[in-house]
């Protein structure tokens, strides 16, 4: 009996231990997740930096050197070249790119471009920053509003603007202002918060008059 006790208490202190550890495991997994759920190919990718990036605790570094090989594609046209050139085999290309920053990226961002350069994906390169930023500004709760108007908004009306578009906003989220011109919307404002997108232009409201008189 006293050994029936003992396994039956053994067997509860190891199914509690599993235990233990299965929920440790699910809560580090959920905190290294990415903030918002993003489809596609260039998101798979993305996806996977983030996490490594998060459990490395390099988001923001990974974040500003990809920023930096973008902007660097979109400058150098040799470089944007070297990207987009199916004639270099996936193994030179690999080669090529790890010796090119080795010693200058974390080992994530690295890992990123050999991974890309070994499936013939560097031609992604573009698309995978973008999904990797907005990533980022989703963790940092950022919300990007674009004002459009057809002349320049002085900084008392954009203000003004801007506290009319609060209700629009999650409580807490830091806004991330810009203003754009656009001459052809003749008169008003054009208003874009995230995915959504607001038409309060005089252009807009011409064409629906015009659809209404036909």
């Amino acid at each position: 009996m006293f050994a029936s006790k003992s396994s039956t208490a053994l067997k509860t202190t190891l199914l509690s231990t599993l235990t233990r550890r299965t929920f440790a495991k699910q809560a580090t997994a959920a905190s290294h997740a990415p903030p918002l759920d993003l489809y596609g190919l260039n998101a798979r990718y993305a996806n996977a930096a983030y996490i490594a990036a998060s459990k490395t605790n390099t988001l923001e570094k990974v974040e500003s050197e990809l920023l930096a090989i973008q902007q660097t594609a979109e400058s150098s046209p040799a470089f944007r070249q070297f990207l987009e050139n199916p004639l270099i085999s996936r193994t030179d290309k690999t080669k090529q790119v790890e010796d090119m920053l080795k010693s200058k990226t974390s080992s994530v961002t690295l890992n990123l471009m050999t991974t890309l350069a070994g499936n013939a994906r560097l031609i992604n390169i573009s698309g995978i920053v973008d999904n990797y930023v907005q990533l980022m500004k989703a963790k940092r709760g950022e919300v990007e509003a674009t004002i459009i108007s057809a002349e320049p908004l002085n900084k008392t009306m954009t203000d003004a603007v801007a506290n009319a578009m609060k209700s629009q906003f999650p409580e807490g989220a830091k806004v991330i202002l810009k203003s754009e011109v656009n001459p052809a919307i003749l008169g008003g404002l054009q208003i874009q918060i995230g995915d959504k997108f607001l038409d309060l232009s005089v252009g807009s409201r011409i064409e629906e008059v015009g659809r209404t008189a036909v």
